[in-house]
């Protein structure tokens, strides 16, 4: 982190300024290893390898730390060669592309493939991931001068509150112990006006619900630890991988494939054979490894945004099953 960042974070405990404690080792204006120290209370934080952490590197996301540092660039537009994460990002939020001095957080950045879109609107980004994700994230996005990134928790948010004026978080809440909890922490942290995006996976009804077959194995993967189930995942791709080819020209082949839980993305992204492949083997990993997974109905999700106390709500089936728009009054 930069000295400059200071201003952005707070103790998560008592929502105190912080101080910088011993600076070990710095790398021009920025501090490499040392601690961060509350003025009030006794808390004390670590700086290490740049980032600030207010949890432990190890913890109940630790299956997509391990992912995101595996496939740390899969997912950008620029391994990809497709404008993926791009055409989400605005699509999804709805805000402009240029955001000069404005502040956006952004709460589960996993790899970074969204801080990077974030980042280029030249607002200053706040990223937290609760997972070693962050070191694929600050390896891709670190050094740029508007960006920081923490390790922190969604329940315990180390930034200002109502200081920010965008907040964002995809792919997240359906894999925090309580979503709704976790949906209604995002506001506090922006300015009134400010604007609150997140989304949800969409719980499957009737037949969908009954053929959903990671629900089916989730019970048997996801309590494996994440580097013997990651190895499995990969081994699982790559043996079934020229077979989900032949399955995908059969009628519903897309849908089977999906049923033997290939991701097949084939005419859906303009991606290689080889770069589906490592999508395939990260989806197997979010399907099968999280702790928690937690799909919701729409109308769940939109009542959530109207308990929030947001208005203009816009909450419908998108990019990531259910994604919602507010504004804080």
């Amino acid at each position: 982190m930069q000295e400059s960042h200071l201003k952005h974070i707070v103790c998560p405990k008592c929502r105190a300024d912080l101080k910088f404690g011993e600076i070990t080792k710095r790398e021009g204006n920025r501090i490499e290893t040392g601690e961060l120290a509350c003025t009030k209370c006794d808390a004390k934080y670590p700086i290490a390898r740049f980032i600030p952490r207010f949890v432990p590197m190890e913890n109940y996301a630790a299956g997509f730390g391990l992912q995101w540092n595996e496939h740390a660039r899969t997912q950008y537009d620029s391994y990809s060669g497709c404008p993926i994460s791009e055409t989400r990002f605005f699509e999804e939020t709805g805000w402009p592309r240029k955001m000069p001095g404005e502040t956006i957080i952004e709460i589960g950045s996993g790899s970074g493939r969204f801080t990077e879109h974030a980042a280029g609107t030249e607002a200053t980004v706040l990223s937290l991931d609760y997972s070693f994700a962050v070191e694929a994230n600050y390896a891709s996005n670190g050094v740029k001068e508007n960006v920081l990134i923490v390790q922190g928790d969604i329940y315990a948010i180390p930034f200002r509150e109502g200081a920010a004026d965008r907040i964002f978080c995809f792919g997240v809440l359906q894999h925090t112990p309580d979503p709704k909890k976790s949906l209604l922490e995002l506001p506090r942290f922006v300015k009134s006006g400010g604007s609150v995006v997140a989304d949800n996976y969409v719980m499957p009804t009737g037949i969908r619900k009954l053929l959903a077959t990671k629900y089916w194995v989730r019970p048997f993967t996801k309590n494996i630890h994440p580097p013997t189930l990651y190895k499995f995942c990969k081994f699982y791709v790559n043996l079934m991988w020229p077979l989900s080819r032949v399955i995908h020209h059969l009628p519903k082949g897309k849908y089977i494939n999906w049923r033997l839980l290939l991701s097949d993305h084939r005419g859906e992204f303009d991606l290689s054979e080889k770069t589906m492949r490592e999508w395939a083997i990260l989806d197997m990993m979010d399907k099968l490894g999280p702790a928690y997974d937690f799909p919701q109905h729409l109308e769940t999700i939109q009542q959530w945004f109207a308990d929030a106390g947001l208005k203009d709500c816009d909450v419908r089936h998108g990019y990531n099953g259910i994604q919602g728009r507010g504004t804080k009054p």
